[in-house]
């Protein structure tokens, strides 16, 4: 079962990250941003938008898998890494600074996600 979870959980992060990186470029590829018709069209010009909408189909179908055995708590916690994979991909990507407090940040989501983690295990443990 944990092979399911990590290789679910895997491709899930794997998905959610790549859509933000994809949106990124699409945001970067349809500049300047004006709310017109040109601005639409440089949208819907730009591959990154239909791999980023791909990526979401992909993130959309593997959430679904995941959820038929995963508890929904949990789950929604470990499917929210992604913020702490977009920040440090977009360190390498983009040249996004990172500061103490984004660092601290992403600590206090790993430590939420293994607290819930560890609740969940004694949630399930058997009675004595």
């Amino acid at each position: 079962m944990w092979r399911f979870y990590l290789s679910g959980f895997s491709l899930l992060l794997f998905f959610d990250t790549f859509g933000h990186l994809c949106f990124k470029y699409t945001a970067l590829a349809a500049m300047p941003f004006v709310w017109d018709i040109d601005w639409v069209g440089r949208v819907l010009s730009s591959g990154w938008m239909y791999l980023t909408i791909l990526s979401y189909s992909g993130a959309f179908a593997t959430w679904m898998i995941l959820l038929r055995k995963a508890p929904i708590g949990p789950a929604f916690a470990i499917s929210h890494m992604q913020v702490i994979t977009v920040m440090l991909t977009s360190v390498w990507l983009f040249n996004d600074s990172l500061s103490t407090l984004r660092i601290l940040g992403a600590g206090l989501i790993m430590l939420g996600i293994v607290t819930l983690a560890f609740a969940e295990r004694q949630l399930n443990r058997p009675k004595d």
